[in-house]
């Protein structure tokens, strides 16, 4: 039995959180980052403002979710090998940042996080730290098959991977190679396995 007291209030809908991530992305790509405010975002999804306050502080925890957590409800891949698996993971990674909303969102987001360490700290305890939890079962597995050692810096891999697909695509703006989720997990397999 649970120790945890009921929710109070209305259950949240899911179709409304449905809308609002919806909304929020269109207007990305319609307006750019700097109009796509909560208001808009309300009217276009046909919900009250004050149903996305209870769900975001503001428009940037709305925005990163609407954008950089596409990949996150995604089945984990289990192709065998580690380098099989990081090639699934960062190929969603690839895509995220591909999507013309993640390229409307990503100049105004990285400045909001500039000014703001609380932003900052937000968005990695709410969105990053679930979402490369959920990630240790790939590297579990790996550990098991003997591909790498137990004590592998994980975070670290996780972040190298991140980062390459960021600075790649989001900040140098290139066009991505068909292979290049394939090269980048070939490189960082090959720099972690076990020798």
């Amino acid at each position: 039995m649970s120790s945890n007291p009921p929710p109070r209030g209305r259950p949240r809908d899911p179709r409304s959180h449905e809308a609002i991530i919806g909304a929020t992305a269109e207007l990305l790509v319609e307006v750019g980052y700097a109009a796509t405010s909560i208001g808009a975002v309300a009217a276009r999804a046909g919900v009250g403002k004050d149903t996305i306050y209870r769900r975001w502080s503001g428009r940037p925890e709305l925005v990163f979710e609407a954008v950089f957590t596409t990949t996150d409800d995604a089945p984990l891949p289990d192709t065998g090998t580690l380098a099989g698996d990081l090639t699934v993971l960062v190929q969603g990674l690839v895509d995220e940042f591909r999507a013309p909303a993640a390229s409307a969102a990503l100049p105004g987001l990285l400045a909001d996080f500039a000014a703001d360490p609380e932003l900052k700290a937000r968005i990695r305890g709410d969105f990053l730290a679930p979402s490369k939890e959920r990630l240790l079962v790939v590297f579990e597995r790996a550990v098991l098959r003997g591909e790498i050692a137990a004590e592998t810096p994980v975070e670290l891999v996780l972040d190298t991977l991140a980062g390459a697909v960021f600075f790649h695509i989001g900040l140098v703006g290139e066009h991505p190679d068909p292979q290049l989720a394939a090269l980048l997990a070939a490189v960082v397999a090959k720099g972690i396995e076990v020798r």
